[in-house]
């Protein structure tokens, strides 16, 4: 739920797809650029590593547009945080029920994630503008649908038909910025900050998201949240549209009689999505658990601080792993900070008080953003050139599917035993993904290039 440098521009005129025509260093892998050796034979080694300390984000923020496409893109990645929660406030509002308002969020949420590799593919192929235009419409109009029908006491199937589409036409912002900043660094060091710096973008777009839905559903009207939402999409969508700078090329349809090389073509990716999956466990068990914490100790309140804890520990990690230059192989770092999620999750269930649980919490935010961003930047090597894309919008995807079933089972752990049986949810999750992971590291090797 994880998430540009310095290096000479592309300063080529922008082609019809935004993005400048293919040269010689197109051809060019993040491992080449390092001088490591070059795959299959092994693991790639790490192609993020900044400058030490803040020079390197410092370097990402300098380069040339990067601000352009920056600016709008989180205006109209912000929703992706607002929808679910906006949901929930207006229809606990009109139906009374948590329950029929959390499944119509949870209907939205899955389609969001089964859709959005669909998206992502066609933005590979047809041009981010292309996509992101009649998205970002139809995602508003969906949503103020949504807002319309909850609102006139429509019936429970119109509500989740309206979810569903709201969900399933959500832009994936996130992910085209992530190819943007490939296409705009190319091969560089600064392509690991790149990805530290958008995951600690997801992170705030989560700490803030959430704030304000609740802040304009509380104070303005309850269906002000979905409102805004509808709004940032529509007006950051097409800002973003709008400015190509950075944008790969698209790809276009296959020829006939050829294979269109997809990104779930990569075993890599394949291995990836199932730990991301694992990732998206903790975020959706710790948020009902927490929760459920709280209240059974008498401290309602402190469910927002707790989860608070947890996300700015990602935050700080993010920064600073960002920050620091890693020389190891990303599969060998992948296992590394995967581990140590692992061992931060394990003991959430054994705290019996706020004060202990806040600082296990910590600690598994501090491993969450490091293994995002170096899955992250695995995928950015193991699936093949055209499929930059449809690549992220699996692994956001699957982080959003890892939620609902983390938040889902952790529900029915905490009503049927407690709090702390949902808090075992984050270690079995992420324990079983790594097991897997552990298997599997030879999978997790760049695609050759032409």
């Amino acid at each position: 739920m994880a998430s540009s440098p310095t290096v000479p521009p592309n300063e080529h005129d922008p082609s019809p797809g935004g993005a400048a025509p293919p040269g010689p260093a197109a051809t060019v892998t993040a491992t080449e650029a390092l001088g490591a050796p070059q795959a299959p034979p092994g693991p790639t080694a790490a192609p993020g590593g900044a400058s030490a300390g803040s020079h390197g984000y410092r370097a990402l923020l300098s380069t040339p547009g990067a601000w352009r496409f920056l600016v709008p893109g989180f205006a109209a990645r912000l929703p992706y945080a607002m929808l679910g929660l906006g949901i929930v406030l207006l229809l606990e509002h009109t139906t009374g029920s948590y329950g029929t308002a959390g499944a119509v969020a949870a209907a939205a949420a899955i389609a969001q994630a089964l859709a959005g590799p669909h998206v992502g593919r066609l933005a590979d192929r047809r041009g981010q503008a292309a996509v992101v235009v009649p998205a970002s419409v139809a995602h508003a109009l969906s949503v103020s649908a949504l807002t319309a029908l909850a609102l006139t006491g429509a019936p429970l199937w119109a509500l989740f038909a309206a979810a569903l589409a709201a969900g399933g036409t959500t832009p994936q912002i996130g992910p085209m910025i992530r190819s943007r900043w490939m296409t705009r660094l190319g091969p560089s060091p600064l392509t690991g900050t790149a990805f530290a710096f958008e995951s600690v973008t997801d992170e705030f777009t989560f700490v803030v998201g959430p704030v304000v839905t609740t802040a304009l559903c509380t104070a303005v009207h309850p269906a002000a949240g979905l409102a805004a939402t509808a709004a940032l999409v529509l007006a950051g969508g097409l800002l973003f549209a709008a400015q190509r700078t950075g944008a790969p090329a698209a790809t276009g349809r296959a020829r006939p009689g050829t294979r269109h090389a997809g990104a779930m073509s990569a075993p890599g990716l394949r291995l990836l999505v199932v730990a991301f999956l694992g990732i998206g466990t903790v975020f959706g068990s710790l948020q009902v658990s927490l929760a459920a914490f709280a209240r059974e100790t008498g401290t309602p309140g402190l469910a927002g601080w707790l989860y608070a804890v947890f996300a700015g520990g990602s935050m700080a990690a993010g920064v600073l792993y960002g920050a620091v230059r890693r020389r190891s192989a990303l599969d060998r770092q992948l296992l590394v900070t995967y581990a140590l999620l692992v061992l931060a999750a394990a003991p959430l269930w054994t705290a019996r008080s706020p004060l202990p649980l806040g600082a296990v919490a910590l600690l598994c935010g501090l491993a969450v953003a490091p293994t995002l961003i170096t899955g992250f930047t695995l995928a950015e090597v193991v699936v093949p050139d055209n499929a930059k894309t449809e690549a992220f919008t699996w692994l956001t995807g699957a982080v959003g599917l890892g939620l609902a079933a983390g938040s889902t089972v952790a529900g029915q752990l905490a009503d049927l035993v407690g709090a702390r049986a949902g808090l075992a949810v984050p270690a079995v999750g992420t324990g079983c993904a790594f097991v897997l992971l552990l298997l599997a590291r030879r999978l997790l090797r760049p695609t050759p290039r032409p």
